[in-house]
């Protein structure tokens, strides 16, 4: 598996294209909150279909989309500071106060794991380092195949749960193809033909999961969707030839359904291009939501004997949740929280 197209050098095109990926990350960052949204009610088999339909995908579409946008990056002063400003600073700020609401409810953690992080600021630690390693991938000579080498057998061994690394390197095969990824590929994948067999994979997976979500789950554990265990270990327990051919099959499911994702997201600007910009406060932000209405007031304890009609109403509130997240007025109160300037910080630039 040789490099898709070689890194571009030049600087990030205009025009549509930012269009089309504002528009990928707007529908990606739905299927994250209503994914969040259903997590409590997989008992309920059609929230499990669903829930298995999002999770098979939905963030190795984002990190394909994160390495794309991540090709020009060489470590120049601007790109640095931004990194600290819209990832280190954000995961510190999010990490400790999750963790520090968990201990108010739960008793957990008993101390705080910073380092170790426990729910949405996994994704922040990630392309924080996948960031800083793209340099990395422009020498290689075969930097797709060996990202998936990586991928395949980092559950072999115990890797320590430090910024996630063992999810960073399960995902890490997306973001190297993202890297790699062209307007020209986009441009192929994006024919009408295309978006016609897209629209097909989606629906007839959605279908497919809905229909045999407990059959999937009785053969492989949902575990295998969070790309984090040791293939020995609960809950996979299988040994390393099985958990290798596994997890070889779950990233090309993956790869399948993201180029279908991608085939079928629009390319023009619409409303959806102007949210799509503010994905990053709908991320951090609807995580204390859903962790307040849980340990606060039970939500989906409470309406878990609603069945199906609770599965919808999920639904429903997440796509309204991420909606309002993703508005103009959020982003404007959240920006100097999430996007700091920290002039103070920082040195002045070189000349």
């Amino acid at each position: 598996m040789s490099s898709l197209h070689p890194l571009p050098q030049g600087p990030r095109q205009q025009g549509e294209r930012v269009a089309y990926l504002d528009n990928a990350r707007y529908w990606v960052m739905l299927l994250v909150v209503v994914g969040h949204f259903l997590t409590e009610l997989v008992v309920f088999e059609p929230a499990r279909g669903v829930y298995i339909w999002i999770y098979a995908f939905h963030m190795p579409f984002f990190a394909l989309i994160s390495g794309y946008t991540a090709r020009n990056y060489t470590g120049s002063y601007t790109q640095v500071r931004r990194i600290i400003s819209t990832l280190v600073v954000p995961y510190l700020l999010v990490e400790t106060t999750l963790q520090l609401l968990t201990q108010h409810y739960d008793d957990y953690p008993a101390e705080l794991m910073i380092l170790s992080p426990q729910w949405l600021g996994w994704f922040l630690a990630a392309l924080l380092i996948w960031r800083l390693t793209t340099p990395l991938w422009r020498v290689l000579k075969y930097p797709i195949s060996v990202s998936v080498v990586i991928s395949l057998t980092a559950g072999l061994v115990e890797i320590p749960n430090v910024l996630a690394i063992p999810k960073i390197l399960g995902l890490l095969p997306f973001y190297v193809v993202g890297l790699h990824f062209s307007q020209d590929l986009f441009d192929r994948v994006t024919r009408p033909k295309m978006k016609i067999l897209g629209a097909a994979v989606l629906i007839s997976s959605l279908i497919a999961c809905l229909i045999w979500a407990e059959k999937i789950t009785e053969y492989w554990p949902r575990a295998w969707l969070l790309w984090k265990h040791r293939y020995n270990e609960e809950p996979l327990n299988t040994d390393a030839l099985e958990g290798i051919v596994t997890r070889g099959w779950f990233l090309t499911i993956a790869f399948v359904l993201t180029i279908a994702m991608l085939a079928v997201i629009p390319k023009a600007k619409s409303w959806t291009t102007d949210f799509g910009g503010r994905t990053l406060y709908a991320y951090l932000l609807h995580g204390y939501v859903i962790l307040f209405l849980d340990r606060q007031f039970g939500l989906w304890e409470k309406i878990e004997p609603y069945g199906m009609w609770a599965v919808i109403g999920c639904i429903v509130a997440g796509i309204v949740l991420a909606n309002l997240l993703m508005t103009k007025v959020v982003g404007r109160i959240f920006k100097p929280v999430f996007e700091p300037k920290l002039t103070w910080l920082f040195r002045k630039p070189p000349d």
